[in-house]
């Protein structure tokens, strides 16, 4: 990279951590343009518990410098290789094991503008930021959620480094209610930079987030359906866990600072009667 050429470096994300000393202070240190493709982001199953790729976000995004994107599928991912072999300085994208969604790839690839998210489609309700490869079943939740009366927006979210502020912003004064969605610890991932985000925000509106991803466990060999089933991360179990975090919004009157955040998967029982969101009157920014 030193001497103008732009190294591509294919990993895993779990053997990624073993190399995070040189890449602090051989890459970061310096602002290198070397891309860092991701395998085996996420949950892995039968490559064993030590090939779970569930600490990228998190550590990645702390490295100044460091551009941190997923692609929501293998159409994507073409356009942010070619993006980060571009940028001028060290970048990250992940992705899963296994095979692409079968979704019909581009004559030419682009680049992507970095730091901006997609709207998938529009919603007044409440809005599912869906990173990496979180998006197709955050998708497939909205749908649930729709047929329960709720409008959803879906966001493809591309970047958790930098994130779009703006289009956080939007949606969170547009519906009142944000939901983030990963294939990564919940703690320090995706949706705590969303969280992050929120601070910057310099109108009072009533909002509540809720954070879904990986909790702080350790996550055990099985097959990635099962798994995903079991810390309700597939739509079926994301479609439960909304259903309870809306069913279950109070009215505050609360006017202290900060965003009334709910981090993990939610575990309540499915309520019947799922009700759009309640007006919460509590300012971001007391």
């Amino acid at each position: 990279s030193i001497e103008g050429f732009r190294p591509v470096i294919a990993i895993y994300s779990t053997f990624m951590q073993r190399a995070y000393d040189q890449l602090v202070h051989d890459i970061i240190g310096m602002n290198l343009p070397v891309t860092f493709a991701m395998d085996r982001a996420g949950i892995v199953g039968e490559d064993g518990a030590t090939h779970q790729g569930l600490f990228d976000i998190a550590y990645m995004r702390t490295l100044p410098n460091m551009v941190v994107m997923a692609p929501k599928d293998e159409n994507e991912l073409r356009h942010m290789l070619k993006t980060s072999i571009y940028h001028p300085g060290p970048s990250s994208l992940r992705y899963p094991r296994g095979s692409g969604l079968g979704v019909e790839l581009d004559k030419d690839i682009k680049e992507l503008e970095i730091g901006k998210g997609e709207v998938i489609k529009d919603g007044m309700d409440l809005a599912i930021i869906a990173f990496g490869s979180m998006v197709d079943p955050s998708i497939k939740t909205a749908a649930l959620l729709e047929e329960k009366g709720l409008s959803v927006a879906v966001i493809n979210a591309r970047f958790a480094k930098p994130i779009d502020k703006d289009l956080i912003w939007e949606y969170a004064k547009k519906t009142g209610c944000l939901v983030t969605t990963e294939e990564h610890s919940v703690q320090g991932g995706f949706g705590s930079a969303v969280l992050e985000a929120l601070q910057g925000l310099d109108v009072n509106i009533p909002l509540k987030t809720k954070c879904i991803g990986v909790p702080n466990v350790v996550v055990e060999h099985g097959a990635p359906g099962l798994i995903k089933r079991d810390l309700k991360l597939d739509p079926e179990g994301m479609f439960e866990t909304i259903c309870s975090f809306v069913d279950n919004m109070p009215n505050l009157t609360s006017q202290d600072n900060g965003v009334e955040s709910s981090p993990g998967n939610g575990n309540e029982d499915l309520k019947n009667d799922i009700k759009k969101p309640t007006t919460i009157i509590q300012p971001i920014n007391g």
